[in-house]
């Protein structure tokens, strides 16, 4: 196709709407600083590089998406004003991924649970209508795969070790496992992006996931907890007691220093 037909497709195509990028946006944040937490404290140098490099990764793409968002609102807001200088209530990540880091099991658990999420996610809406999502998931996408050998190999090996390890991983599975209903409970902005071509099906997403988890699970020799009720809902606003604590450090720099530039 010609570049002039190029770009009357892309201004045909329908545009993600503002809530849902910052839902995308804002889970790659709040994930990237809880690993980023682990920075100088985790079990060997080894596992502090790959959890800093894996933090990395999600910054990048919060970056993306979150300066897509700011032109989408265009109300003159980048990456940086959406990061930093919204309250909490304004924040649409997943609950799951502002959970605190507890031990390395913990993260490990957490971290298998969503990037078995993001994967299919990111699968899908690398063909989303809209050019500039597609684009951002592609990237996102190479990385997110890394990420998911990542935890899966660790969940492995702390879920077929020793009988402390098996336990305690667990443990942490059962903890975590309520928080992963949020990511297929659609919503009526779920259904319109669906409708438009722009965001996928979260039952879809859903089928794909448990399939991944699943596998990764067997091979641990770990059970699969029950369905469980939950009453957050991170992606409308509706937060845990942790994430308060979280923007409170994450944003203290830029709120006492405004407009502070290195």
């Amino acid at each position: 196709m010609s570049a002039t037909g190029d770009s009357a497709a892309n201004r045909d195509a329908p545009g993600a709407p503002l809530e849902y990028v910052l839902r995308l946006g804002d889970t790659a944040l709040v994930l990237a600083q809880r690993l980023g937490e682990w920075i100088g404290h985790a079990p060997a140098i080894e596992e502090d590089l790959g959890l800093a490099n894996t933090a990395l990764d999600l910054l990048g793409q919060a970056r993306l998406l979150l300066a897509y968002a700011g032109e989408i609102e265009g109300r003159g807001r980048g990456e940086d004003d959406l990061a930093f200088l919204r309250e909490e209530s304004a924040f649409r990540n997943a609950t799951l991924a502002e959970m605190p880091n507890g031990d390395f099991g913990d993260t490990i658990v957490r971290q298998l649970l969503l990037d078995a999420y993001q994967v299919p996610l990111y699968e899908r809406l690398s063909a989303s209508r809209d050019p500039r999502l597609a684009e951002i998931a592609a990237k996102a996408l190479k990385e997110s795969r890394y990420h998911l050998r990542y935890s899966s190999g660790w969940v492995v090996r702390l879920g077929d070790g020793t009988e402390e390890s098996h336990a305690r991983v667990q443990a942490s599975l059962e903890r975590l496992w309520p928080y992963t209903l949020e990511l297929f409970d659609a919503d009526e902005l779920d259904r319109a992006v669906v409708a438009s071509g722009v965001g996928p099906d979260p039952r879809a997403v859903e089928q794909d996931w448990s399939i991944r988890v699943d596998a990764v699970l067997a091979e641990a020799t770990l059970a699969r907890p029950a369905t469980a009720r939950y009453r957050w809902y991170g992606k409308q606003g509706r937060h845990s007691e942790h994430l308060g604590h979280l923007l409170a450090e994450m944003q203290h720099l830029p709120r006492v220093h405004p407009g502070a530039r290195w």
